[in-house]
């Protein structure tokens, strides 16, 4: 899928026109931050792991986070191992750089990380390696259609 897939998807949230492109990459995290001018921990990085029928596991956490394997094994009863780039690819129709949580193939799995509900504004891809969407955090819940807030990250580092 890309970006124009993307694009499709979030107009029925009303979200599209806030879709940016830019000229750079923003395939990770730093690069994200650097095109927006926004700080690392508001970009919405999207993870994906093998489920426990190896079906896709996405999980959406802030910037400045990592996955907790403790609490990954707790919550979902198998050991937090992500995919590979091609299995991300045909899981998600998202290649990776561009992975996010909308225009989803049926049976992916969404869970957000409460460390994203720390911000007012956050940015997940759009679809591209080159893109991003500013919403809000309810907003980023209903678009993705997350089946829930779960922590699963680290305790952050002040």
């Amino acid at each position: 899928m890309s970006i124009e897939s993307v694009r499709t998807y979030l107009n029925s949230y009303a979200l599209a026109d806030r879709i940016m492109e830019f000229d750079v990459s923003s395939a990770t995290v730093e690069l994200a931050a650097a095109a927006l001018g926004t700080e690392p921990a508001r970009i919405a990085k999207s993870l994906t792991f093998y489920g426990t029928d190896g079906e896709c596991l996405m999980i959406v956490t802030a910037g400045d986070q990592k996955i907790d394997n403790a609490k990954f094994k707790a919550h979902f009863g198998t050991k937090a191992k992500m995919m590979s780039f091609d299995d991300a690819l045909a899981a998600t129709g998202h290649a990776v750089g561009g992975v996010c949580p909308f225009a989803l193939p049926e049976g992916v799995k969404v869970y957000l990380d409460r460390s994203l509900l720390r911000f007012d504004c956050i940015y997940p891809a759009a679809g591209s390696a080159s893109s991003a969407v500013r919403m809000s955090c309810d907003e980023l819940f209903c678009a993705s259609q997350a089946l829930e807030w779960a922590d699963l990250c680290k305790p952050r580092e002040n």
